[in-house]
């Protein structure tokens, strides 16, 4: 591990080479069965629901499910995982790009996902992504996320994440709770999920805090003129 704090080095840009170079074993490791936790998500929409994937990586588990039911849109920073993802659901719509770079029509989704794609954005913008999602959510609209327990300033790992170097950061669980509060987020429920490869793939066993919240349904006071972390 060590601190990512190189003013020459564009993270994002490690974040998107790395995945273009691991996509394949990326792909095949997280080719299993549905995600589990998916099911406290999907037995509150109703089918045909509008879903955004936020790090939908080669849309496999959580796109392919999803899209059984539901109108899934994926987004992903690397373009081999984007190519992968078209592949493995076709009836998806996926986008190539950086999601602080994309918008979305307000109040334009039922539900947002985000699997281990989140710490791979620099925290300073996490609090901004938050306020996005909670933007383009309907009303009463869902959220669900792996966040993270500690909070952890950005660091790379070398070459044990699938052979390539890899970038993190992320708050703490109860720091994310505050924000999204104060965004205006009702937090539902917090489980842990593992590292969501299949049983085949050699990792260290991880846990990682799976959150639910909804959009309030009515504007939130606390959301307007509050400075977060």
């Amino acid at each position: 591990m060590k601190l990512a704090n190189d003013p020459t080095i564009d993270y994002k840009a490690l974040v998107e080479c790395g995945y273009d170079r691991c996509a394949a074993a990326y792909d095949e490791a997280r080719q299993k069965e549905t995600e589990q936790a998916l099911v406290m998500l999907v037995d509150h929409l109703d089918d045909g629901a509008v879903v955004l994937d936020v790090g939908c990586g080669a849309g496999v588990p959580v796109g392919r499910e999803l899209a059984r039911r539901f109108t899934v849109t994926g987004v992903d920073i690397s373009g081999k995982m984007i190519a992968r993802a078209r592949v493995n659901v076709p009836e998806g719509t996926f986008i190539h790009g950086d999601i602080m770079s994309i918008d979305f029509p307000p109040s334009h989704f039922d539900a947002v996902v985000a699997f281990y794609s989140i710490f791979h954005l620099p925290r300073k913008e996490h609090i901004e992504l938050f306020r996005r999602i909670h933007r383009w959510l309907k009303p009463g609209g869902y959220l669900m996320a792996t966040l993270s327990i500690r909070n952890e300033p950005a660091y790379t790992t070398e070459d044990d994440f699938f052979g390539v170097r890899m970038y993190w950061s992320n708050y703490s669980l109860e720091e994310y709770k505050e924000i999204l509060d104060r965004l205006g987020f009702d937090v539902l429920q917090v489980t842990t999920v593992g590292h969501g490869y299949n049983e085949t793939h050699q990792s260290p066993e991880e846990h990682h805090p799976l959150v639910i919240a909804q959009k309030e349904k009515t504007a939130h006071p606390r959301a307007v003129g509050q400075r977060l972390l």
